[in-house]
């Protein structure tokens, strides 16, 4: 049994009906090669029973009884692989839409809090004789940092990599500590409370007084990007619990032609990207407002220590609309995350951890589950209008099953009064894009998903003709 760290159960606390925490990754296959296992159906088998090689995919959430203390995770003596693998056939031929609607109805579901925090969807039936691959697994045990690491146990490198075992046995797993167990812990953990508030309210206070000397030591640089300075939009609303999802994907080395040319950072290219396909979706949805999107950008931190699974923070990045020119829109970008970035580090990325660990298991899930019932996001300022993340790939192929994996499309959690989560990874060339939507708020996120892929054609317009398309290929 281990004690999950606060930034972990943070995403536990932060579940409501309408507010799923749980990532989800699709996975396009090519199954032409000889060696693929596609055309027998054991793909998904493949992927499952290797992730049940990581110990915290046999693992369940176990409640710490009255909510004293952050739940624990325990090995689950009831674990089957079978239990996670699920299979659905598209209608075939199957289209992008159709794999993007059956994607979509995947990350409506939540899941079940009396297992391992994952699951794994088989798509069949694509054009082409593509198979798909839904991972959702619970951001409570996974981030973009960690998600990457797993991709070493899921994937392989060549199309004959290692078999994976035919069905995951457990044996000798004790059983399911007792609420006497759990309560004795809490206590223990509990004594630490003290000393772990002192310790937070100490580096809080550094931290600020970092942040403010970077602040007064370049006074000209534009103000930084706050939170609860959010415009509202169309998407700033409170959310369902239904979904809507979009894929997108330019090439890599188109956007680092522009990158060069801009003298920007890759980063800042997609976040033009986004930015002008926004304001294009914006204009078309009743208006555009006067002042920028607020962003919320997940941050990678050091692991050092820390026992999470969760290595990350979050900066805020103003994303202009209201500017009309993409040149002016990166210039605007490019300063103000470089701002971002310096603040960031004044203030040290592991202030929401210490934080995390000492916010009372009640108080939040509490404050979590009003914010939804009353549904709070419509009658006040969003915090931010989007959250926007860009995690780094492998630029190899990878495989499993035999099948070579052409397409990576991830997607985060929708959070109340932000219905949009934008998700970008690089992988092998390309930069794929995910998007996904409260469904009520953004019924159709490929308006925005191709306004990306046009907006990269149009920032390259003054140079060498790009060929950014749409698409999971």
């Amino acid at each position: 049994m281990e004690r999950l760290a606060g930034i972990d159960a943070a995403f536990l606390y932060l579940e409501t009906p309408s507010a799923h925490m749980h990532v989800v990754a699709a996975i396009v296959l090519d199954p032409s090669a000889p060696e693929s296992v596609c055309d027998t159906g054991e793909v998904g088998r493949v992927i499952a029973t290797r992730l049940a090689e990581v110990r915290r995919f046999r693992q369940r959430v176990l409640e710490v009884p009255m909510g004293l203390d952050h739940p624990r995770l325990a090995d689950d003596p009831a674990f089957d692989v079978e239990r996670h693998l699920h299979h659905l056939r598209l209608q075939p031929p199957g289209s992008e839409s159709d794999l993007t609607d059956a994607v979509a109805v995947i990350a409506s579901q939540p899941l079940r809090r009396g297992r391992a925090l994952w699951e794994i969807w088989e798509l069949r039936g694509l054009s082409g004789g593509r198979v798909a691959i839904a991972l959702k697994v619970h951001h409570a045990v996974i981030d973009g940092v960690s998600g990457m690491e797993l991709m070493a146990t899921m994937f392989d490198l060549h199309p004959t990599g290692p078999a994976a075992p035919g069905r995951w046995t457990v044996y000798g797993v004790p059983p399911v500590p007792s609420a006497l167990t759990l309560l004795s812990s809490a206590l223990a953990s509990m004594a630490a409370w003290p000393v772990g508030l002192v310790r937070a309210l100490g580096d809080s206070t550094r931290s600020a007084v970092r942040v403010l000397d970077r602040m007064l030591a370049a006074p000209a640089l534009p103000n930084p990007t706050v939170p609860f300075d959010a415009p509202r939009t169309v998407f700033n609303r409170a959310i369902s619990g239904e979904r809507a999802v979009a894929f997108a994907r330019v090439p890599l080395a188109e956007i680092k032609a522009l990158r060069r040319r801009f003298g920007a950072t890759v980063n800042d290219i997609v976040l033009t990207s986004c930015t002008m396909s926004l304001r294009r979706f914006l204009n078309a949805r009743g208006g555009i407002p006067d002042r920028a999107l607020v962003a919320s950008v997940p941050v990678a931190v050091p692991v050092g220590e820390h026992h999470a699974f969760n290595h990350v923070s979050a900066m805020f990045v103003g994303l202009p609309v209201h500017l009309a020119d993409p040149e002016a829109q990166l210039r605007y970008i490019t300063e103000r995350a470089e701002r971002a970035k310096a603040l960031h580090c004044a203030a040290g990325g592991d202030l929401l951890r210490e934080w995390a660990e000492l916010a009372p298991p009640g108080l939040f899930a509490g404050a979590a589950g009003l914010v939804s019932r009353w549904r709070l996001a419509d009658r006040f300022r969003p915090v931010h209008n989007l959250v926007v993340s860009n995690v780094p790939g492998p630029q190899v192929p990878l495989y499993t099953g035999g099948a070579r994996v052409v397409g990576i499309y991830p997607l985060g959690p929708v959070l109340e009064g932000a219905g949009m989560n934008l998700t970008v990874i690089s992988y092998d060339g390309w930069v794929h894009i995910g998007i996904v939507t409260c469904r009520q708020a953004v019924p159709d996120p490929a308006a925005i998903a191709d306004g990306v892929v046009q907006a990269v054609r149009e920032l390259g317009a003054s140079g060498e003709p790009l060929s950014a398309r749409a698409g999971p290929s």
